[in-house]
């Protein structure tokens, strides 16, 4: 009996890379289909010689989809967009791409189709990228009804452009955002004058280590009480904006303000920064940040496929360190005998 093939749509990505490198120590030979077959080449040493396969496909296009699913044991359907850009809509990825994929699989008669999705997808949302991913995860379903969906809370690890992006920011920023404050200052009296900038800590979310989200998408091989059915990954701790910046602070070892960010005024800034081509907010983000990021009661976790989820004080240090100030570094001082 040959190796069992797993073919991997957007596993150059930020997860994808983390869900190559646990297939390929499987066993599996990966196929990657990716628009940028360069770009993914630094895959390769993930697994032993000819393991890993990188196959140029664009989801849009359901002939390449097809040719990358053939004889594939087990599907994974990782591509997404945080803002469009030219022919790369929402839609068209989302939702034109994930069906794509589905049908293929369908039609292939693929053992096991696992579609990362995020917390807040609905078809009925108010934001766009939340309406276009639940209208992808319908789109799996109706043509592939097996299909495992993953919602993950805010993806955080190494590569991530989250905790990263702001820890960068701290390098040169007077300030960071908390994202969520309210409008107006809550004012308050009781023998002193309390003025609170930021309510209740802004915006809710849960962030989740790759690491956790790659081994889920992995347990779920071949699991048949998963089959058909959504899981949300969130960590073991739902944090505010606020409490997320400070953390950024604590490990870059800086001193920064924390700037109150209503939702109001964030929409004018996502608005602008909008059109630039690879917007830092975009309106639609902060539509998404008015609803909390967080695992629904009653809803099936990480613990579901058999992962405990690692705690973010346990991974931030080992990867925003190198945020630090110069004069934080310790010295190494060279001795000549």
């Amino acid at each position: 009996m040959g190796r069992r093939i797993a073919t991997v749509f957007g596993g150059s990505g930020f997860l994808g890379r983390h869900i190559v490198k646990r297939l390929a120590q499987q066993g599996y030979t990966v196929r990657v289909a990716v628009r940028d077959v360069e770009a993914a080449m630094y895959l390769k040493p993930y697994g032993n010689p000819a393991q890993i396969l990188l196959q140029a496909c664009n989801v849009r296009d359901s002939e390449m989809v097809a040719r990358s699913v053939e004889g594939a044991d087990v599907v994974y359907s990782l591509v997404g967009l945080l803002s469009q850009w030219g022919k790369q809509t929402f839609d068209a990825v989302h939702v034109e791409g994930a069906h794509n994929i589905a049908k293929a699989c369908a039609a292939a008669r693929v053992s096991n189709l696992i579609h990362v999705s995020a917390i807040g997808a609905n078809d009925q949302a108010e934001a766009q990228y939340a309406r276009t991913k639940g209208a992808g995860e319908k789109a799996i379903f109706h043509a592939y009804p097996k299909a495992v969906i993953l919602r993950p809370s805010v993806v955080f690890g190494p590569e991530d452009d989250f905790f990263n992006k702001f820890a960068a920011m701290s390098r040169f920023a007077p300030a960071l955002p908390v994202m969520g404050a309210p409008l107006i200052p809550e004012v308050s009296f009781d023998g002193d004058l309390e003025v609170n900038l930021y309510g209740d800590g802004g915006a809710k979310l849960q962030p989740v280590y790759v690491g956790d989200v790659a081994q889920a998408a992995v347990n779920a091989i071949d699991n048949e009480t998963a089959k058909g059915k959504t899981y949300e990954l969130g960590g073991p701790e739902v944090m505010t904006f606020m409490g997320i910046m400070k953390r950024v602070l604590k490990y870059t070892q800086r001193k920064r303000l924390l700037a109150p960010v209503a939702f109001p005024i964030a929409k004018i800034l996502g608005g602008v920064l909008g059109f630039l081509p690879k917007p830092p907010l975009t309106g639609d983000q902060v539509l998404m940040l008015e609803s909390d990021n967080v695992v629904s009661e009653g809803t099936l976790t990480l613990q579901d496929l058999g992962v405990e989820p690692t705690l973010a004080d346990v991974i931030l240090p080992t990867y925003l360190g190198r945020y630090k100030e110069l004069k934080n570094q310790p010295r190494h001082v060279e001795r000549r005998l």
